[in-house]
């Protein structure tokens, strides 16, 4: 009898180290899977409109090419870069040049553009006039806080003839100050965050309101339609793919940047958007 449960014993020992075996084998195999996915994961931060749908238009074409899109959105101009600084994300899609090369500078961030994507022409809107001849002496021009667009707004008045820079000013830096002649006395105010533009229009808060057409277009706005005057597809804010210097060779980045400056992509995009929002070539 001892002799029979000391054997049983034996044959239980063997069966349970069969047993633990495979579930390390399984768990490992488990692990190298979990890691495998996550370095296929790609994690990006953008805009609602129009990155994140555009980012949502070729995730399935990115998963075959084998590259798995994990999109977070924001909804203001300064978190995305903090995100990709302390590693939360790979890479974002939200900003202009200007503007990355302005933050680059001011925080020391160690980024590259990996590619330029598309154009959001800036509008200025009214519920006051109808068109920019009609603009009232005095008239108030509200803009945000955001400094590299004021060269856009200021472009397009003095395109229309209502203000001059100083001669010499490059107008992709130009503020407010080197406004030389503005014969109709307009006045600017730029204190507040770009999101809050299109509630400064529904309030009826100023004679002329700059609008990104990102928050246009998420406020149900038609920039081509709504839009006083729109900023011309040929300016140098091209909407990039930013990444940390480091990562500026991944596959998953290149393979990104490829899908979204595709003849299809940038069809669709024209076909979506009206217009509104341009591919860059």
């Amino acid at each position: 009898m001892g002799e029979f449960i000391m054997k049983k014993s034996k044959i239980f020992g063997i069966i349970l180290t069969l047993g633990l075996v495979g579930t390390l084998a399984a768990c490992g195999n488990g692990g190298k899977d979990s890691k495998k996915s996550d370095e296929d994961t790609l994690k990006i931060g953008a805009s609602n409109v129009p990155h994140a749908e555009i980012l949502e238009h070729v995730k399935p074409i990115l998963e075959k090419e084998g590259v798995k899109l994990d999109i977070k959105t924001y909804t203001d101009y300064v978190i995305p870069n903090k995100a990709l600084a302390d590693g939360e994300i790979d890479a974002n899609y939200f900003q202009h040049i200007p503007y990355f090369k302005n933050q680059v500078k001011e925080n020391n961030y160690k980024f590259e553009n990996a590619g330029e994507i598309h154009i959001e022409p800036l509008g200025l809107y009214s519920k006051r006039v109808k068109d920019l001849k009609d603009v009232k002496e005095g008239a108030t021009v509200i803009v945000s806080n955001s400094q590299t667009d004021w060269g856009r707004v200021i472009s397009i008045l003095q395109d229309a003839g209502l203000v001059k820079v100083k001669k010499g000013v490059d107008i992709t830096t130009a503020t407010f100050d080197d406004i030389a002649e503005n014969p109709k006395k307009l006045k600017f105010t730029y204190e507040s965050d770009p999101a809050l533009m299109t509630t400064f229009l529904d309030n009826d808060e100023g004679d002329l309101i700059a609008i990104n057409s990102n928050f246009a277009v998420d406020a149900g706005l038609d920039p081509l339609k709504d839009a006083v005057a729109l900023e011309k597809t040929s300016s140098p804010y091209a909407n990039i793919i930013a990444v940390r210097s480091e990562d500026k060779d991944d596959p998953r980045i290149k393979k990104l940047v490829k899908v979204l400056k595709s003849e299809d992509v940038k069809k669709w995009i024209l076909d979506k958007w009206k217009g509104a929002v341009v591919p860059v070539d």
